[in-house]
């Protein structure tokens, strides 16, 4: 590979942020400027943990009431009515690259596995089959949320070079690649997972990208950043890496999801199981110094204005969990978004949650029981945010 290239200015610059309307599940609307046609909350209320009937703090709070692992044996388990599930499977996506062996040497974690030890990266999601058809699950969920559209940046038709960023499974990559056929396409990613049949004009390499990059400078045309929340250590220097590598006039889209699973209508309690996913996950993140509070903390718009982008698109979106929003898409997207969770929950937590947070195996598990009982109650309507921010390198950049 190429020398590194040199770091482009850190100077910030202000930029005119155009904010475009949230997507937004009929049902819900967002506990902070919501629309005044918010619905009235349903009477009815979701069976919870005993003596826990308060309402989940507001989006962004910080809370200390996280519960012990050992709370949840303790918790009777009580039956909830279930939706059907739709049974979902996608072909996926994408790989090519001579791997050495070492890269290919996983560590295991209870079982599971991840990628292997590599200058400074840590991805908390597993490597493996299953949690790969989570990964594709909710790059469904993604694409139905833009109606039908992998990505939102106001790229050309004839786009020459573009990179995806933690391109995981590879499967928005070869989806890019489809579309552009004769753009070529580069996805890269710290564990090698993606499947060997693509695109000709893909290709994927395997590295660090909390590194110094060693793509040549302003080299891509639009480059594509997804679902990193909790592995990046310094989202500054990331953003200023990527900010180098583009095109004067290249765009740069960023889509981070919340880990704060919450409801607008007071159905996801404090200490319930849905409850306490954010709270662990914002914890094992302060522990293990890669923060998992990354739309919270409004860290995409800071970042891109420290790095020089002139933003030009920030859109905020609700996720629901569950088919329970009125309007048939939204009702789509929370099926497909529970599928996704619902089949793999122990593989969202293993690492962070026993590694950092010191819980057993066997208490994810009871947890997850839980978590899984209260997603298919149609009583509780939790949803968690997602934004993508859009930015462009000016034209007198270099």
């Amino acid at each position: 590979m190429s020398d590194p290239p040199v770091k482009a200015s850190t100077a910030p610059k202000t930029a005119q942020t155009t904010t475009s309307p949230a997507t937004l599940p009929t049902s819900a609307k967002s506990p902070a400027p919501a629309p005044s046609s918010s619905p009235k909350a349903p009477e009815t209320t979701a069976s919870t943990s005993a003596g826990v009937p308060a309402q989940a703090p507001a989006l962004g709070t910080t809370s200390s009431n996280i519960l012990p692992a050992s709370h949840w044996a303790s918790v009777p388990h009580v039956e909830e009515s279930d939706y059907e599930d739709s049974a979902f499977g996608d072909d996926n996506a994408s790989s090519t690259a001579s791997l050495t062996a070492s890269i290919l040497e996983y560590r295991t974690v209870h079982g599971r596995t991840y990628h292997s030890e590599r200058g400074n990266a840590q991805s908390w999601n597993p490597n493996d089959a299953l949690h790969d058809e989570s990964m594709d699950i909710l790059h469904h969920v993604s694409t139905l949320m833009q109606h039908g559209k992998i990505y939102l940046a106001p790229i050309r038709d004839d786009i020459q070079k573009v990179l995806d960023v933690g391109c995981g499974t590879g499967i928005w990559a070869i989806d890019f690649a489809d579309l552009f056929p004769s753009a070529e396409v580069i996805g890269v990613d710290i564990s090698p997972q993606q499947p060997q049949w693509i695109p000709p004009n893909l290709k994927f390499e395997v590295d660090d990208v909390t590194q110094p990059w060693t793509y040549e400078p302003n080299s891509f045309d639009y480059i594509h950043l997804r679902w990193l929340t909790g592995s990046i250590p310094d989202w500054d220097a990331l953003y200023r890496e990527i900010f180098h590598a583009l095109k004067p006039g290249g765009y740069f889209e960023h889509k981070e999801s919340a880990c704060t699973l919450t409801s607008d209508d007071n159905t996801v309690r404090v200490g319930s199981a849905i409850d306490q996913w954010g709270k662990v996950f914002t914890e094992a993140g302060r522990k293990f110094g890669r923060s998992f509070s990354v739309v919270e903390d409004g860290l995409q718009v800071k970042a891109m204005e420290k790095a020089g982008f002139d933003i030009v698109l920030v859109e905020d979106m609700k996720t629901p969990l569950g088919p329970w929003p009125a309007d048939e898409n939204e009702k789509q997207i929370g099926m497909y978004n529970r599928l996704a969770i619902e089949q793999d929950v122990e593989g969202f937590l293993m690492y962070m949650w026993t590694m950092v947070m010191g819980w057993s195996k066997e208490e994810i598990q009871v947890y997850a029981a839980h978590l899984r009982r209260e997603l298919r109650s149609p009583n509780i309507h939790a949803y968690y945010p997602q934004k993508v921010v859009i930015g462009r390198k000016p034209e007198s950049s270099s």
